[in-house]
């Protein structure tokens, strides 16, 4: 269940890079959410055992980054490659596909965690306001979108398309089934 997690925070906003023998994941996370961070650090040392996580923050911007040190990064994520990910073929292979099935609800919290957004939503419409809770995912990659939207039927919640990018999930039933894998950011 932790590599699902950390698979999802990947294919968000991670990337993998070469130094020196050794390869680094890094995972970009607003400041604000201290508790998304320690996860982060724990699922980590969970997938690699003894794994030894360091925060760098940047002084311009409320951005932690998240860096791992490790020769294994890249059999851990076959999608590496050259280039941004949104231009470049991106699936799952088969072992990767059955950890996500079997832990759809981790997988989907890593992604939401990276990428994605819970929050409330504002409307005014015929002259009357509506309140409510709403995720949203955003991606610029359509193979990771939709590496998402598989995982959200598989797990019974309704999505929709919300602009270019963007995934909305906004029905009452789905947002509630969601809160139980996911929950606020904190």
């Amino acid at each position: 269940m932790d590599y699902a997690y950390v698979l999802g925070l990947y294919l968000g906003d991670g990337c993998l890079s070469h130094q020196g023998s050794s390869v680094c994941l890094r995972v970009g996370f607003d400041a604000a959410y201290p508790s998304l961070i320690t996860e982060a650090c724990r699922a980590i040392g969970e997938v690699i055992p003894g794994q030894r996580s360091s925060l760098y923050k940047r002084p311009e911007q409320a951005c932690i980054v998240l860096s791992a040190y490790n020769r294994h990064w890249e059999c851990l994520f076959p999608q590496h490659g050259p280039g941004r990910k949104h231009k470049r073929r991106i699936t799952l292979v088969a072992w990767q596909q059955r950890i996500v099935d079997e832990h759809t609800g981790h997988f989907l919290r890593g992604l939401i965690h990276s990428d994605g957004w819970r929050g409330v939503n504002r409307v005014h419409v015929k002259g009357r306001d509506y309140v409510y809770p709403r995720y949203q995912f955003s991606n610029r990659s359509d193979d990771i979108r939709k590496i998402f939207t598989d995982a959200c039927d598989h797990l019974g919640v309704a999505w929709r398309p919300w602009g270019r990018w963007h995934i909305s999930i906004a029905r009452r039933d789905a947002v509630a089934l969601l809160d139980e894998h996911v929950g606020p950011k904190r």
